[in-house]
């Protein structure tokens, strides 16, 4: 317990805020997603069945009646979707397949893919963030196809996550998978638990960046992706 207050104190949190206080102020613990070591003994349909339990019992406790025709099936329905769907990104099955080809054409200026739509949910509530994502990146001599880049942030999308997080790990998985430095990721994203809960600010919008290699180093080219991103 001493530990865990002394952890809390050095991140400038009063170890006397509750968990609920805590999580208003957007607290984020980790670049890699918190999971459990046995977070995949567990096969998918075993993890349904179990969410289907206790999102029965949640709707139970909030005094739904399950015995009406539209609310019988809902803890099913909820609880594939959580698998199979909106948190299918924590499994690293899903992870998308990425091939790369040989650059022959020989481009070696940036490459942009702008405006690119996810849905991810908050880990603090578990209410949608809603966003785009924009991705440059300059080869080293191997590029990938188009949509995959899509697929990389529907990934890492698809999870509980934290936007500061969810930048990171798509720039940092498209230098590991591209072996390129010279990548830049910028994310515009609306957040479900400041619009329609709490403080219930429906016009702001929170934008994260993730910067790497010359992107990092040179003005010129992050001034030349932020140019690419606001064309028309």
């Amino acid at each position: 317990m001493k530990q865990k207050e002394t952890l809390l104190n050095t991140m400038g949190i009063n170890f006397s805020q509750s968990y609920d206080e805590m999580g208003d102020e957007h607290i984020g613990t980790s670049h890699d997603t918190p999971l459990r070591e046995d977070a995949f003994e567990m096969d998918d349909e075993l993890k349904i069945e179990l969410i289907e339990k206790h999102f029965r019992e949640i709707m139970h406790v909030l005094g739904l009646d399950l015995t009406d025709d539209s609310l019988k099936g809902t803890p099913k329905r909820v609880a594939k979707m959580y698998i199979k769907e909106i948190f299918s990104g924590l499994d690293p099955k899903n992870k998308p397949d990425v091939k790369l080809f040989e650059n022959k054409y020989k481009y070696n200026e940036m490459l942009v893919e702008k405006d690119i739509t996810f849905y991810s949910n908050c880990e603090h509530h578990f209410v949608p963030i809603i966003g785009k994502a924009h991705v440059a990146y300059i080869s080293n001599g191997t590029v990938i196809g188009l949509s995959k880049i899509n697929r990389i942030v529907q990934y890492f999308a698809k999870r509980p996550q934290v936007q500061e997080r969810l930048t990171m790990q798509i720039g940092n998985e498209l230098k590991e998978m591209l072996g390129t430095d010279d990548v830049a990721i910028i994310i515009d994203a609306h957040h479900m638990c400041v619009s329609s809960r709490g403080i219930q600010d429906v016009n702001s919008a929170t934008v994260t960046s993730f910067y790497s290699g010359k992107f990092e180093k040179d003005e010129h080219s992050r001034n030349e992706f932020m140019k690419y991103i606001s064309m028309k």
